[in-house]
This record gives C-alpha cells, sequence and structure tokens, in this order.
C-alpha cells in the first residue's frame, strides 16, 4: 500500500479502505483481445473500449426508455490539485473498469484503485505513488489521460518521461523506468498489445519530437520507437527545409506530439496513431515544407515499429490543426463496397474516411458549422484545395499571418473541431460521434531565434486568442457517407469526449452537465448539472450484475468567453451513476 504524499492533495484522506471480498482476474492479451465481446461487455479493460477505439458499449439496461430515472449513485474525490506551470490540472482521463474495481488516474498520472462491488460507495483500495516531483515540473500543462491494464500491472505514463507499472492487488511500484530526455512526457493512455505497452511522448509544443515507443510489458525495457519527424536522411526528413530557414537543425525542435492514444487491428498486427502540429504552430518559416509526418494518421507494424503508411490532412500547417484525435477503425459499406476504414473527425473540422489498409483517401465531409481555412478538399486526394506541392510555404484559404506582420482568422478554433476528445462509433447503426468547439482563433506570428529555443520551454512562436465567445456541438456522421446527419447545439465549448450505448450517445460539458443524447437525432434524453466541468469521458461498466455510467470531472481551466465557467468546482470526482 502506497499512500505516500499524495494524502497532501484534494479529499483522498476521506475515503476508507475497502474490505474488498474478491479480486479482479489478470487482464491477459485474450481479454484484451475480446474486449468486445460478451464475456467482458461489464468491464471496460482499455482507454478505448476496444481496440478499434469505438468507445461502443453494448450494455443496455439504462436505455433511452429509462435513462430519466438515472441519478448519482456515488461520487468518490481524487487528489492531484497541486497546479503546474499552467495552473491546476485537468480530469482529462477516462475510467477503466474490471469485475466491479475502477482504476483511475488524476491530472498528475497518479493511479487510484476503487471497489465498488457492492454498487453502493466507491471504496478506496489504494494509490501507487509514483514518486513524481511535482516541483519540477512548473513548464507543463497538466494533464492525465488514463492507464492500462496489463496481467496484475496497471500502466501509467507520467509528465516527467516516467513511466510506472504498479500491482494492481496492492498498489506497489512494480517497475519504473525513465523512457523521455529533456522536456519530453506522456499524456496519453498507453495501450497493450501482447507482451508490450506503446506510449506516446506529448509535448511536441514544447520543442522536442513526438514519438511512440513500445516497451515490455514485464520490464518495462524499450523494444522499439518511432519518431514523428525524422532524422536528416531518413524518408520524409526531405519534407523539413531547414537549411531554407537559416536554421539546419529546424527538425529537431519539430513537434509532432502524440497525446492521445493509438488503435490497433490483430488482423493486420497494425496499430494506428495521429500526430501533432509542426513546432513552432504559428511561423513556418522557422520550419519550411509539408513537415512529414505531423498532421497525419500513421499506420505501424506493432512488432517492429516500421511505418507501413501515413495520411497527412493539413501540409506545412499553421493552423495549430495537429490531427492526434482517435483513429475510429470500422469495417463499412461505402458506395456498394465492403471497405476496411479509418474514420477520423480532423480538428481542423472535417470527417476523413480513409482506406485502413493502405492509408488511401476515400471521403470526407465538413462537421463543424464554420470553416474558413480552406474552400473544400480535393475529391481524388484528399488535400486542402490550396495546397501546392511545388511551394515550401503554403497558403491557405483565409491567408497566413506571416513575419511581416499580417494577421489571419481561422476557422474552426485552434483547439477544433474535435481535439484530444474521444470520439465514438455506434456499429449497429453505422454512426460516428464527436464533440467539439464551435468558433473562430485570430493568429499572430512573433519570430522566436533559434538560439532563444529550449527543450522542455512551449514554443508557439507567435500568438492566438479566441475569436469572441466560443460554444460547442455534439456530432453525429454517416460513415458510408461521410456527411453529418445531426448535431446537437451546446451552450458551453465541449471538451469531455463520447460512449456510445446501442441507443445513447454520452458526453459531458465545460459547465459540469453530463448528458445523454438520442443516438440518431441527438435529442437530450438526460441531463445533470454537477458543477464540476468535464474533461474526462464516460464509461459503462456492471458491479454486482447492475450497469453503471461513470465519468470524472475536475478544473478545466478555460473560460472560452464564458466568465460563468470561472465559477466552476476545482475537486477531481468520480461520478458513478446508476437507476
Amino acid at each position: 500500500m502506497r499512500m505516500g504524499r499524495l494524502l497532501a492533495g484534494c479529499c483522498v484522506a476521506v475515503l476508507a479502505l475497502s474490505g474488498a471480498t474478491a479480486w479482479a482476474a489478470d487482464v491477459t492479451p485474450d481479454r484484451l483481445t475480446g474486449a468486445g465481446t460478451d464475456a467482458e461487455a461489464g468491464n471496460w479493460l482499455m482507454v478505448g473500449k476496444t481496440y478499434d477505439s469505438n468507445r461502443f458499449s453494448t450494455l443496455n439496461d439504462i436505455n433511452a426508455s429509462n435513462v430519466g430515472g438515472l441519478h448519482v449513485v456515488t461520487a468518490a474525490p481524487v487528489g492531484g490539485t497541486e497546479p503546474g506551470g499552467f495552473g491546476v490540472g485537468s480530469m482529462q482521463g477516462t475510467p477503466l473498469a474490471d469485475n466491479g474495481f475502477l482504476y483511475v488516474s488524476d491530472p498528475w498520472g497518479t493511479p487510484y484503485k476503487f471497489d465498488l462491488s457492492d454498487g453502493k460507495q466507491a471504496k478506496l483500495v489504494w494509490v501507487c505513488d509514483t514518486g513524481i516531483d511535482k516541483d519540477t515540473t512548473a513548464g507543463i500543462v497538466l494533464a492525465h489521460r488514463g492507464l492500462a491494464l496489463a496481467g496484475k500491472l496497471v500502466i501509467t505514463p507520467l509528465n516527467n518521461g516516467h513511466v510506472v507499472a504498479c500491482d494492481s492487488e496492492t498498489g506497489d511500484v512494480v517497475w519504473d523506468k525513465q523512457i523521455g530526455s529533456t522536456g519530453e512526457g506522456f499524456i496519453a493512455a498507453p495501450l497493450v498489445i501482447g507482451d508490450k505497452v506503446l506510449v506516446s511522448q506529448s509535448y511536441g509544443d514544447w520543442a522536442t519530437r513526438g514519438y511512440v515507443a513500445a516497451l515490455k510489458v514485464d520490464s518495462g525495457d524499450e523494444a522499439w520507437r518511432w519518431y514523428a519527424v525524422p532524422e536528416p536522411g531518413q524518408p520524409g526528413s526531405e519534407t523539413w527545409k531547414c537549411a531554407d530557414s537559416g536554421n539546419a537543425d529546424c527538425w529537431k525542435t519539430g513537434g509532432g506530439g502524440m497525446w492521445v492514444t493509438g488503435s490497433y487491428d490483430p488482423a493486420t498486427n497494425t496499430t494506428y496513431w495521429g500526430t501533432g502540429n509542426p513546432v513552432p504552430m504559428f511561423d513556418p518559416e522557422y520550419r519550411p515544407g509539408d513537415n512529414l509526418y505531423t498532421d497525419s494518421s500513421v499506420a505501424l507494424d506493432a512488432d517492429s515499429g516500421k511505418l507501413n503508411w501515413f495520411f497527412q490532412y493539413t501540409p506545412g500547417d499553421y493552423h495549430d490543426y495537429d490531427e492526434v484525435g482517435p483513429q475510429l477503425l470500422l469495417d463499412t459499406k461505402i458506395n456498394g463496397e465492403d471497405r476496411k476504414v479509418l474514420a477520423h473527425f480532423g480538428r481542423n473540422g472535417i470527417f476523413y474516411d480513409l482506406d485502413r489498409t493502405n492509408g488511401s483517401y476515400i471521403q470526407s465531409g465538413q462537421y463543424v458549422q464554420k470553416l474558413t481555412w480552406t474552400k473544400g478538399i480535393d475529391p481524388k486526394t484528399g488535400k486542402p484545395l490550396e495546397y501546392d506541392p511545388t511551394k515550401s510555404l503554403q497558403t491557405y484559404a483565409e491567408g497566413k499571418q506571416d513575419r511581416a506582420g499580417a494577421k489571419a482568422t481561422t476557422c474552426p478554433n485552434i483547439q477544433g473541431g474535435s481535439n484530444f476528445f474521444p470520439t465514438g462509433y455506434n456499429p449497429k447503426l453505422g454512426i460516428a460521434y464527436a464533440v467539439g468547439i464551435e468558433g473562430c482563433s485570430d493568429l499572430a506570428v512573433k519570430v522566436v531565434a533559434p538560439a532563444d529555443v529550449k527543450a522542455g520551454q512551449l514554443f508557439q512562436a507567435g500568438t492566438s486568442t479566441n475569436n469572441g465567445v466560443q460554444t460547442g456541438t455534439v456530432n453525429a456522421i454517416d460513415v458510408t457517407t461521410g456527411k453529418q446527419i445531426a448535431t446537437q447545439p451546446t451552450p458551453f465549448p465541449m471538451y469531455s469526449g463520447v460512449m456510445a450505448t446501442p441507443d445513447l450517445v454520452w458526453a459531458g460539458s465545460t459547465d459540469g452537465t453530463f448528458a445523454a443524447y438520442d443516438a440518431k437525432t441527438l435529442e437530450v434524453k438526460w441531463s445533470m448539472n454537477v458543477g464540476t466541468g468535464f474533461q474526462g469521458s464516460p464509461i459503462a461498466f456492471t458491479a454486482g450484475g447492475k450497469e453503471y455510467i461513470a465519468i470524472m470531472g475536475g478544473a478545466t481551466g478555460q473560460s472560452f468567453g464564458h466568465p460563468e465557467l470561472d465559477k466552476r468546482a476545482t475537486a477531481n470526482i468520480v461520478w458513478v451513476f446508476g437507476l
């Protein structure tokens, strides 16, 4: 039992230790591969529910006919409210559930285990003390997007570059590996594939390079690593025309942070990840070229890390439209033909269907209300119509901000469309879902000299401000056409991500409202405001034979032009709802 320094956080000490009478079974590779089967319907063993990241639960005891009776069953506070350089961190994770036990992480990546087997109270079993020094990471954005279960381990990646495995029964640290170098760290939940656990370097905006690293589950030893920004001489390096900028080493601080968990196709042993924006984000003259493999979906061989294919959405990006968001894997018919699809809600406001066997473009459609950065997508290439492969610096439809002082207003807002927010897919209806932000941003360049760029320091080379008050939406897309079929406006930006059940879609808002929407029309069927803003994402699970819904809430740190959002509760809470 490792309670350690964590009792100084918010409220953990008020919870009693559990007298649990049963232990969860080992989380084996077979259980993870079968996470979508009836045998695992009551569990939520990985961040996306299943390897395809569909976040679809077949549980249906809570449904559109009775959801009006939903109420809070229990609320379990956790710690992690110590601020970093950008203030108090955000609860952006997805709980994991295994046979009545809940596993959650706070903004510092600290794992907690709760026993909810009696269906009445979430009793604290343990807190794993990762040993993270909260006084030496002042310059980072605090957020953590979840844990991974493997065997008897609970694995957490940390913002200081460590990856820690805790014993799932005792909470003791089993292994602790320093994987990241200076300025590098991890936000995304890990992805366990066989005997490996994949973690992704998240702090590309802090003048580093994003990567996926595969570690051995039993020891934490590294097996392979793939970088989103290639070194000189490697394929793709020719798209970093650093010499043209007067800084031959611009690739070393090129970004491509990878801060959302990837997906996996067991049939082809391929793992799919999204990559972040090129850095600096607002000054393309610092790093001319298309800047591969930023702003892309990438397919990697899970055994070796070899790049199988990539698709870049916004070459030479200067809008901060990184494409780290979830990679939905689905099989469907398009134009009467069976297709294996990777579907992706672009942060740039466009929904894409790609062929996941080779990365070729199939179709796309706009899902935000206002989009000005491009006049459209080329139906043959999937690239923005303004894209010119002969140019080192792109100029998209809204015009670009530049070193001469020109400024640009771009829509959607630089945070989306949909950002890191988990998306979902209902295979019974053929509908994909995402929440997001509706609004625009004003952008300007601020030149930074290469000598002033340091790994671990935020490297924007410009400014971005919200253009007016930002609102939100819940969106539904027919994956067979790529077109929007329903949208539900919300008064506040949506940050929490979604979960799909047979006839409902679930999501939380920054003002503290948690809601269930009709799966076809997005009509609100039930909602409750609990006061803690939501950036975490919901799950469905069973305990004692009953279905429950869980979601994490806490400080969200942004007002988006809504002063009333600054009045939200800042406590970090795991909310559990039931009938």
